[in-house]
């Protein structure tokens, strides 16, 4: 079965497929010469059914193959490089030629595939009677290889053939398996693709590969980068890495795969310090300048989306200088690559990897190797003097008699099957497919199977995609993107015995679960250094709580400073961005990690202002009894009676209201202390100075009394003093009633004056009221002080007017001040500062007006007498 790119095409298009012969000519493939297309088209004017065709180049041998009734083609990176020479274009270009190292997994690969065609043909219920054969090839990574691979699968490798409707449209593969990196991959899906022939990769994970309009015949039984791209992002969050260096290969796996994944750690608030891309095809210099990078940056943590080959290079270079300690976090391609572990400055290395798994039979199959069979193959020679040391060495010849039992390389280690289950997955999807085609169930539960029937790979692609079988416990499916159910193992390279590093499964991931279960941790890993501690990978230490990030100027979000929440602002998370607002009635703790509830501030009495108030308060209002007391035991003495004990009497007992009064300012403010403390301290202060008002009114009067000829007393007598004290209060009583009942004064919670706790205190509600109350007091106080202030001169035994002018001076004063004081104090000192004016003003009426008196009556008796009043004034009106 043959596919003819000429056939394939219609022949008036034929011409244009010189252009494709030529731009891929010189790398040697096996096209259709340009003779050849032109004689399809003269075949097409006139008619003919068939052309002679004749393939360009010379075909290469598949490094292993096997006739059957359906073929199933191969391609395995199995070397790493192709060697190219410089083209003349005068002559044929050579054959394309595999060089360099030998990846001995990728043999592993290979002869899987091998091994499970084999188990197919042997099976009763699977394709009996079919046989399938196999053409394996060795695209040796490179694209040129692949894409030339790609054609020879089509078209076969015989040089010449008839191209007619018996073959048209057929190829000499039904599907095909490979390849191992995406690059290739894709290079042989754009010519493959056209003609319908599904590829089905065991190793190719570039996410790009899932879009169907450009890859429609592309299945996989590996998951897509996508899903490892996600779940590395949410491996390195879980661990709280958020600074990191990343490297790629430059190709399609390791560009797109990085571009997935740094898309994926953006999401998850990861910030990478530098991404670098290389290929093992670079210069020397290019990789050093690499590996200088990771060793001088500051993420502990690594972030290798490279293929293995790559990584390798890598690797050697940062072996060679003395390097800083890396905790590498590897993409599957190189994590779980035996061949890796002889780096131990990756010991500690994590990353996800296919499930290891178990396939019957293989490690037999692999070990039997007969020296008949190695001899037969090419590769296998290779494989086998390479693997023993004895390839370019005199004294030491391969005979046959080594025992690869022994041998330790990873064709041989089958304890980490995880890509070559996958190779054995692919085969059996095909086999599968072209099952549901040949073989149909009869109702005697046999299969009976048409061998000769025509198989076309578009109908192999179309039963690929509606696959869903289970072998040894693996499901195989394919969604509609042709990808499988993402699960991988967690991967550690831990140190062993003789220190020896080995894979180690420590967790599993399963991207069909919730985001919270996909990533299950089942042992402990070992990181770098060997420890079991956690390395820290950040770009700036986390903000305790209590403090919010700020970025620094020019560099990551992950690059931040920690700065201290402002008053009345909290953060109760790490690394908050923002902090937040305590409510109104909270303040932040000393730590501003939590809002409190704020103390709520008043003038208590178990305060030691508030005691000394009390005390001054109390005191005060006992002294005004104690003299009150003192001026009824002597009322009948001459400087009692001579000073109006009747209006004495009422000014000690409105003093001592007033020294009372000054109580209702302390303790917590309710309602009815609110409208008890001024109403009370403005009658008690207009009783006092009414009072006084009088006294200076009656010495007045006195005075003008002596005059000749006149009879003001009789206008002044005590009625008239009683109704003056009575009419003044009764005035200052009105105006607290109408505030009482417009606007009374109320308790409130003041959070404004200190932000940290709560004033409670009293509103005036009318301010109107409030300065009424005050203004009344101090209009009475202005008058008596001016009455006072006429009569400073009188004779001295009524000189109580001078007592009465400097009290009232004094008075006056303190009230002066209080208004700028009360206004400017905060919280309860406002309160201090008001009963304090109140103390302060009734000492001073006190002392001036009674504690003279009080002297003469208990120090001075000899001076309490109508004599010596009478001779005082005597002086006093001659002089």
């Amino acid at each position: 079965m043959r596919l003819s790119l000429a056939s394939a095409l219609d022949p008036s298009l034929a011409g244009s497929l010189v252009l494709l012969h030529l731009a891929v000519v010189a790398g040697g493939l096996a096209l259709l010469s340009s003779a050849s297309v032109s004689a399809s088209a003269n075949a097409s004017a006139s008619g003919l059914e068939s052309v002679r065709c004749r393939l360009q180049g010379t075909p290469l041998p598949p490094a292993f193959s096997q006739d059957g009734d359906f073929v199933i083609g191969g391609v395995f990176s199995i070397h790493y490089f192709v060697h190219t020479v410089d083209h003349s274009y005068t002559s044929m270009p050579e054959p394309l030629q595999c060089t360099g190292r030998m990846d001995s997994r990728e043999l592993r690969f290979s002869r899987a595939m091998i091994f499970a065609v084999e188990e197919i043909n042997n099976s009763s219920y699977l394709l009996p009677g079919v046989t399938l054969g196999y053409q394996v090839h060795d695209s040796c990574s490179s694209v040129p290889m692949a894409v030339k691979v790609a054609f020879q699968l089509a078209n076969g490798q015989d040089p010449m053939f008839d191209t007619g409707e018996q073959c048209s449209g057929s190829a000499t593969v039904t599907a095909i398996v490979g390849e191992s990196a995406s690059t290739p991959t894709i290079s042989m899906l754009r010519i493959i693709g056209p003609f319908g022939i599904p590829q089905v990769s065991h190793f190719s994970t570039c996410a790009c590969l899932s879009d169907k309009k450009q890859y429609p015949t592309f299945f996989r039984t590996i998951p897509s980068d996508q899903f490892q791209a996600a779940a590395l992002a949410h491996l390195i969050r879980h661990f709280g890495w958020t600074w990191i260096g990343a490297v790629r290969s430059d190709s399609d796996y390791g560009n797109n795969g990085m571009a997935a994944f740094l898309q994926a750690a953006q999401e998850e608030g990861i910030c990478v310090e530098y991404s670098e891309a290389f290929s093992r095809t670079n210069p020397l210099s290019r990789v050093q300048r690499v590996a200088d990078v990771i060793r001088s940056s500051t993420a502990q943590v690594v972030v290798a989306f490279v293929a293995s080959g790559d990584m390798r290079n890598l690797l050697e270079e940062m072996d060679r200088l003395p390097s800083p300690p890396r905790q590498w976090i590897g993409s599957e391609t190189w994590v779980t690559d035996p061949d890796m572990l002889r780096f131990g400055l990756c010991a500690g290395a994590i990353g996800f990897g296919i499930q290891r798994s178990v396939i019957p039979g293989l490690r037999d199959f692999l070990l039997d190797l007969s020296p008949q069979k190695v001899s037969n193959s090419p590769l296998l020679t290779e494989f086998w003097e390479g693997a023993f040391g004895c390839v370019g060495v005199e004294e030491k010849v391969c005979d046959g008699s080594e025992d690869i039992q022994q041998l330790q390389a990873p064709y041989t280690d089958t304890s980490q099957l995880r890509v070559t289950n996958m190779v054995y997955k692919a085969v059996y999807a095909i086999a599968h497919a072209i099952h549901s085609i040949v073989c149909e169930e009869r109702e005697n539960s046999t299969v009976n199977c048409d061998k000769k029937l025509n198989v076309k790979p578009t109908q192999v692609l179309e039963r690929l995609r509606r696959v869903n079988f289970s072998r040894n416990g693996y499901q195989v499916s394919f969604d509609a993107n042709g990808d499988p159910i993402a699960t991988y193992e967690l991967v550690n390279w831990q140190i062993r015995e003789r220190g020896k590093l080995e894979f180690v499964t420590v967790g599993r991931y399963d991207a069909s679960l919730p985001l919270d279960q996909r990533l299950d941790m089942e042992r402990e890993i070992t990181w770098v250094k060997n420890s079991t501690q956690v390395p820290v990978s950040v770009c700036s230490e986390s903000c305790p709580p209590g403090t919010r990030k700020a970025i620094q100027k020019g560099k990551p979000v992950c690059c931040y400073d920690c700065i201290q929440c402002a008053e009345g602002e909290i953060s109760n998370n790490t690394d908050s961005s923002d902090c937040l607002i305590c409510p109104e009635e909270y303040w932040p703790n000393a730590e501003r990690d939590r809002c409190i509830l704020k103390p709520v501030e008043f003038l208590s009495f178990h305060e030691v202002l508030g005691i000394i108030l009390t005390a001054c308060s109390v005191g005060g209002a006992c002294l005004a009894i104690a003299t009150a007391t003192i001026f009824y035991r002597h009322r009948t003495s001459a400087i009692v009676r001579a000073n109006n004990s009747e209006l004495s009497f009422l000014l000690l007992f409105s003093l001592a209201l007033c020294f009372l009064c000054s109580l209702t300012f302390i303790g917590r403010p309710s309602e009815w202390s609110c409208m008890l403390r001024h109403t009370t301290f403005g009658i008690t202060f207009v009783l006092c100075i009414s009072c006084v008002l009088g006294k200076t009114l009656v010495v007045l009067m006195a005075f003008r009394a002596t005059l000749p000829g006149s009879n003001v007393m009789k206008w002044f007598g005590p009625p008239q003093q009683r109704l003056t004290v009575v009419s003044f209060t009764f005035v200052q009583a009105l105006i607290c009633t109408l505030w009482l009942v417009l606007s009374p004064p109320f308790p409130i919670k003041n959070p404004t004056t200190y932000k940290e706790k709560i004033i409670l205190e009293c509103d005036v509600g009318s301010a109107i009221g409030f300065w009424a109350v005050l203004g009344y007091i101090g209009l009475l106080a202005l008058l008596c002080f001016v009455l006072a202030f006429l009569a400073r001169k009188l004779p001295d035994n009524f000189n109580e007017a001078k007592f009465i002018t400097f009290s009232m001076l004094i008075f006056c004063a303190v009230w002066i001040t209080f208004i700028p004081a009360y206004v400017s104090s905060p919280g309860k000192f406002t309160v201090a500062v008001e009963i304090f004016a109140i103390i302060t003003s009734s000492f001073g009426l006190f002392f001036l007006l009674f504690v003279p008196k009080c002297f003469i009556i208990l120090f001075r008796p000899e001076k309490n007498t109508k004599k010596h009043l009478m001779e005082k004034t005597s002086n006093d009106i001659r002089y």
